[in-house]
């Protein structure tokens, strides 16, 4: 073999690399019944029509696999190469297989993310044309498909080397083999698919020129079919990943049996260039023994060519000496290093490298020269001052012509975009965006999992249902960023609290989940170290949390469900455990409950309750019954209307049963609306009755009615629809109104006075009201609980609370008025107060319209 020179050798080598296809090695990326028109061309075998019209081919069953798994129906539209791509760009088809990704077809198409084949072209030629090198293909005529990358690919190459290319466009790979079958054209251009599979019955055989590798995806138009694809994205990701899957299946079927398929694409692709490597090898020097000569000139222009393509390579190419010195290196070695090409050569890794990074590149270096190993792996590397970078780097020893192993060559691809972005996905489908802890789908795993380890070894576990109290009220007076920074902190107090194995969750807006596993010791033994490690949560939680908007205190309740080794379902023990919490609210907030089967039985009645309430509204079972309010002189004043339900087989049920149902459900908004529109009609009934004429008639309003945007206009309208008196409708109001949200409270009760409606505050006393918000509203009345009232003779307490609402009401010119009013000696006393209004039993009970229109009547 002539003598070519140190640099002359090295270019060969990389000429023999770049021939078999080697310079660009990548990593693959993670990722009711629907018509999805799909373009099927003839490219078997990743592409053909089926016999029963459907998609087949590699693709295309790997298509029909994904679309029994979504439901969707596949309409196979039959087209060449160049009508499916026209097709597909004006939207008449949905999907399109076997279209590799290119700049160019991004503009009006949209890829998915994870390569579903990869491939590369290959030459082929007929048995009197002899293809050696790529320099060979100077003026050759080439049968190539229309529109393909192919074609633009070795346009490129005819224009960077100046060779005299002839281009045979075609419509189908068939139509190219045709042409260099029938001698219309000396070479085509395939993918190695298409080119192995068919090549035989056309008597071609495949040339040494590879290039281009490719990936190869399902497109569709662009701005469209965005969940196909993502769909796409998943089954591979899955398939991909697990031998036994449809994804393999399909590639061993066309593959006859061939075992390669079931390698990684990139592991494939490589171990079956590399003998293809030393083939074209032997094959070249021998060339270069005959030709050196003669085309020393055109040798050095092609080297010249080859030193431009590799330095817009974008991979790292490199070749070491035995003594591990760099003896080559590309334009993106010196881009990595950040110094010339003639400073890195004769150096070693050492000299760029951290020092850990270099230690790990020497022993696998060792391993190929000494021992003549080939290496291909994911690994990672650093630069001093740099953050860690992963490559796919392919290594294989450099042999002299006795066969003795005299240095490596070695490719690498960064791959760190790759791996973030299969991080970012898992993140996204694993972790929630606000707090990073687990979402609902890994929170179901880790329980399942917990579940599992506790049948296998015998050990105990708890859920616990964390919800944060009253953090709406955070919400609306510090705004959402700060409930957003509450979550994130208590989130990190929360983890930092629990071990290692442990699960932290975030379940919804303000709920948390923590699952606890392997707990040891008898039942009783596990219920004590779950209450031990909530308690410490609960004191952790009710600290200053420092936000952007102001300090805050919150507090939670939880609930506890333990588990065992018994079979439990894990939706099953959240459940149970959120039941526990809002017994826990229940209790008082700010505290935790242990699940309790009572509690189910609790939840199943309150389940039928609301149902019956539903079919009561719509069956008209409630109805009014109004209690009469007198003062000093038994004089009418007034009724107060409460809801009654007579339920067809339980008879009259009391509201304390089901108002507080249909509050928790939101059915007490229609509920409200109805007692609303049937007070307003029955003022207008007793427009003309002697004796109630002229009374007005209160009416109960919920918080939720109260808060709702469309209150004002819904009292506006039934007092509008039935025609009644608006200064006879008085509104009573609770306490737990002024929660939240007071100044939209004032504003609402000042249109609604404006319209003439009046106002009583109920259950004073009861709760929480501030004075500073107390003179503000515009009231006409306030009301002293019936539970001050009650024990009026004998507690001393509640005789101070009656009388200082009575001096309240004087102050504030307010009128006062008592209810729950059930003995002469209650009244009497209230009267010594300087109360002279009253409502109870003493005076009447609540009677319907009619019964109680018969009672005065009679009096």
């Amino acid at each position: 073999m002539p003598y070519l020179g140190e640099n002359g050798w090295i270019r060969s080598c990389i000429l023999m690399l770049l021939s078999a296809g080697l310079v660009s090695v990548a990593l693959p990326l993670d990722a009711a019944e629907r018509e999805v028109r799909v373009g099927v061309y003839e490219n078997p075998p990743k592409l053909i029509m089926g016999d029963d019209g459907q998609p087949s081919g590699i693709l295309g069953d790997l298509l029909v696999e994904i679309a029994e798994q979504e439901s969707w129906s596949l309409t196979a539209v039959s087209c060449d190469w160049q009508r499916c791509l026209e097709l597909l760009r004006q939207g008449q088809l949905d999907l399109m297989p076997d279209v590799a990704y290119s700049q160019a077809r991004a503009e009006w198409a949209n890829f998915h993310s994870r390569p579903a084949l990869r491939s590369w072209s290959q030459l082929y030629a007929s048995p009197s044309v002899t293809i050696a090198s790529a320099m060979d293909l100077d003026g050759q005529r080439i049968a190539v498909l229309d529109g393909s990358i192919q074609l633009d690919y070795l346009r490129r190459l005819a224009d960077g080397f100046g060779w005299d290319l002839r281009f045979l466009r075609v419509n189908s790979l068939d139509a190219a083999f045709d042409k260099v079958a029938s001698g219309a054209a000396d070479v085509a251009v395939a993918n190695q698919l298409f080119g192995d599979y068919h090549a035989p019955s056309y008597s071609l055989h495949s040339t040494p020129v590879v290039f281009q590798p490719v990936k190869l995806f399902y497109a569709t138009p662009q701005g469209e079919g965005l969940e196909l694809l993502g769909a796409i994205d998943q089954w591979l990701a899955r398939w991909q990943v697990a031998r036994d899957s449809p994804y393999y299946s399909v590639l061993e079927r066309w593959s006859q049996g061939d075992r390669g398929w079931r390698h990684s694409p990139l592991v494939w692709s490589i171990l079956v260039a590399t003998p293809l490597l030393l083939a074209v090898a032997l094959l070249f020097v021998w060339i270069l023994r005959r030709q050196v000569r003669a085309r020393t000139q055109s040798l050095k222009r092609s080297e010249a060519s080859l030193s431009a393509v590799l330095s817009n390579v974008d991979a790292y190419i490199f070749i070491k000496d035995a003594e591990y010195r760099y003896r080559y290196v590309n334009a993106k070695v010196t881009e990595l290093f950040g110094v010339e090409a003639d400073k890195i050569i004769g150096r070693e890794d050492r000299d760029f490298f951290s020092p850990d990074t270099a230690a790990r590149i020497r022993s696998e270096d060792r391993c190929i020269i000494e021992e003549g190993q080939r290496l291909s792996q994911e690994e990672v590397n650093q630069l001093p001052e740099s953050e860690p970078r992963y490559y796919y780097s392919v290594k294989q020893p450099l042999r002299d012509d006795k066969g003795h192993i005299d240095g490596l060559i070695g490719i690498a691809t960064d791959v760190t975009d790759q791996r973030r972005s299969e991080e970012e996905i898992h993140r996204l489908a694993f972790y929630d965006a606000l707090t990073g802890l687990a979402n609902q789908s890994l929170l179901d795993e880790r329980l399942e999992h917990a579940l599992a380890t506790c049948r296998r070894t015998g050990l105990g576990g708890a859920v616990l249902f964390l919800d944060l109290d009253n953090f709406r009220d955070l919400n609306d007076s510090l705004g959402h960023r700060a409930g957003d920074q509450l979550l994130c902190q208590l989130a990190n107090v929360l983890r930092a609290r629990l071990r290692e194995g442990d699960t932290l969750a975030r379940y919804s807006g303000d709920a948390y989940v923590a699952v606890l596993e392997g707990l040891q010791g008898t039942h009783d033994e596990c219920l004590f170290h779950a209450e031990k490690v909530v308690s410490d949560l609960i004191g952790q939680i009710n600290r200053n949390f420092s936000l952007d908007s102001g300090n805050y205190t919150p507090s939670a309740s939880i609930g506890i469900a333990l588990f065992n080794e018994d079979r439990e379902d894990g939706r099953e023990l959240i459940k149970r455990a959120e039941l526990a919490m809002y017994e826990a609210k229940g209790m008082g907030r700010n505290s935790f409950c242990f699940y309790d089967p009572f509690m189910q039985a609790q939840v199943k009645e309150r389940t039928e309750l609301e149902a019956g309430i539903r079919r009561a509204l719509a069956a008209q079972e409630f109805e009014l019954h109004y209690q009469p309010q007198y003062n000093d002189s038994e004089q009418l004043l007034g009724l107060e209307a409460l809801i009654r339900w007579r339920h067809p087989e339980q008879g009259m049920i009391s509201p304390g049963a089901f108002i507080p149902v249909a509050e928790a459900s939101g059915l007490i908004m229609p509920l409200g609306r109805w007692i609303l529109g049937e007070a307003c009609q029955q003022l207008v009934r007793w427009q003309k009755h002697p004796r109630l004429s002229s009374a007005v008639v209160a009416v109960n309003i919920s918080a939720q009615q109260m808060h709702d945007e469309r209150f004002v206009g819904e009292v506006v309208g039934a007092l509008e629809q039935s025609g009644a008196d608006p200064s006879r409708l008085k509104l009573e109001l609770t306490e737990s109104i002024l929660v939240r949200n007071v100044e939209a409270v004032i504003d609402k009760m000042a249109r609604l006075r404006r319209y003439g409606v009046t106002f009583s505050l109920d259950d004073f006393g009861t709760g929480f009201s501030s004075l500073s918000y107390l003179k503000r509203l515009p009231l006409d009345q306030l009301k002293i609980d019936q539970g001050f009232v009650r024990d009026l003779m004998h507690d001393a307490n509640d005789a101070a609370i009656v009388r200082t609402v009575i001096g309240l009401g004087e102050s504030l010119d307010l009128g006062v008025i008592a209810e729950g009013v059930e003995t002469r000696e209650q009244r009497d006393k209230l009267r010594e107060y300087g109360c002279f209004c009253y409502q109870g039993y003493l005076f009447c009970r609540p009677l319907p319209a009619q019964d109680l229109e018969d009672v005065l009547s009679g009096s």
